[in-house]
């Protein structure tokens, strides 16, 4: 049973009409909780949606969509995606600019 307190939770993907939410605290996934879809906000019904949730007995009590942090995730994988997409230089051009 997950302890009371407030989690974030991220949308990690839809299975028919329910959502699976992975909840974190302090960084860390603590949790995986199915709820229906209707339970979400409205503009955090899709994948990588990050909601504030609150547990109580267990239970989910309330969820609310935080854009602010969605954005701030959304923009911190592109960039670790851009910096793995770089080509690393070949041989030879490491070659050439040991000769420059």
């Amino acid at each position: 049973m997950t302890a009371d307190g407030s989690y974030s939770g991220v949308v990690d993907r839809f299975e028919g009409d329910r959502a699976v939410l992975l909840l974190e605290a302090d960084g860390e996934t603590v949790a995986e909780r199915v709820v229906d879809s209707e339970r979400l906000p409205e503009d955090g019904r899709h994948v990588d949606a990050v909601l504030d949730v609150q547990i109580r007995d267990g239970e989910i009590v309330g969820v609310a969509y935080d854009p602010e942090q969605t954005a701030s995730r959304a923009d911190r994988a592109q960039r670790r995606f851009d910096e793995l997409s770089r080509r690393p230089p070949s041989a030879n051009e490491d070659a050439e600019s040991d000769t420059e």
